[in-house]
């Protein structure tokens, strides 16, 4: 599949904490802080994001392969701040940096794996 990725694309968003993102929401954990999963979705969504202009029309990218590390707490109210960017991009592949701050403070980083598909070739296989 034909696409316009090129390591050095960066995405950006940012989120403030609600109760729905809560690890006690989510199943997660007992505390009302910002749960792993959540930002696991943050980091996802920003990098998902952040290709988007660059693929086909019939294109979309899925999520292969995810691996953070989860370093503090955030508190309901708290505003995060997502950065992502593309390290590699091999064919279909796309490997992207993350990092997700609070303040200026790390939360999270790592690395998230995105594959570029025919969207609808992609649904009619499962």
């Amino acid at each position: 599949m034909n696409s316009r990725i090129t390591p050095g694309i960066k995405g950006k968003q940012e989120m403030t904490v609600s109760h729905e993102d809560t690890a006690t929401r989510y199943g997660s954990g007992l505390v009302e802080v910002f749960a792993t999963p959540a930002m696991v979705a943050f980091m996802e969504c920003t990098a998902l994001k952040s290709i988007a202009e660059f693929l086909p029309g019939n294109a979309t990218s899925v999520d292969a392969e995810v691996n953070i590390k989860h370093l503090r707490a955030s508190a309901v109210g708290r505003h995060l701040r997502c950065e992502s960017q593309v390290l590699e991009s091999s064919g279909r592949k796309i490997v992207f940096e993350v990092l997700v701050f609070d303040d200026e403070l790390l939360v999270g980083h790592g690395t998230h794996t995105r594959f570029i598909v025919d969207r609808e070739k992609f649904l009619s296989q499962i």
